[in-house]
């Protein structure tokens, strides 16, 4: 559920959600960072993926504004290849280091504050995000691509530190 309905509570979203996130990962135990799960994913692939998806997002919300098609997640890629999407997107970030991958995760939320910052509330939440082909407003897109995709990778990585503890 989106939770932020303006420019300045999707900016304190946003941020608070990042905020936890780094606190996390600047706790992470360094022997935790690369052990995979059951799916073959490691925290540093869960920090890649969040970066990555930032970038998706910001894209697509290129693309739409000059007309271009947009495809989700990606071209070639439906909704429902998303487990298979996941995984080339491991495959294509496995020579990205623990560093690199916050390097971009930083950079990537920088990014997307500054394109918060840059828009106003009626083009984040005036009307459905061009070339979506749905009612989601670029405001909505913003939050599941940076706040919320912050909030469920904080959660995963307090659950498998978690699990390594116990």
């Amino acid at each position: 559920m989106p939770a932020a309905t303006t420019k300045t509570e999707l900016l304190s979203i946003t941020e608070k959600e990042f905020n936890k996130l780094q606190t996390e990962l600047d706790n992470l135990p360094t022997e935790l960072r690369n052990v995979p799960d059951g799916e073959d994913t490691t925290l540093k692939d869960i920090v890649g993926h969040r970066a990555h998806w930032i970038a998706l997002f910001l894209g697509w919300y290129a693309d739409g504004q000059t007309g271009k098609d947009v495809f989700f997640p990606a071209h070639g890629y439906k909704w429902n290849d998303l487990r298979r999407y996941n995984a080339d997107l491991r495959t294509e970030q496995a020579d990205l280091g623990w560093d690199a991958a916050r390097v971009l995760l930083n950079r990537n939320h920088r990014r997307l504050s500054a394109w918060i910052s840059d828009h106003s509330e009626t083009e984040l939440y005036g009307g459905p995000m061009k070339g979506a082909h749905n009612a989601w407003t670029p405001g909505r897109w913003a939050e599941a691509a940076g706040a919320s995709h912050y909030r469920s990778a904080t959660k995963y990585i307090r659950a498998r530190v978690r699990a390594a503890q116990s």
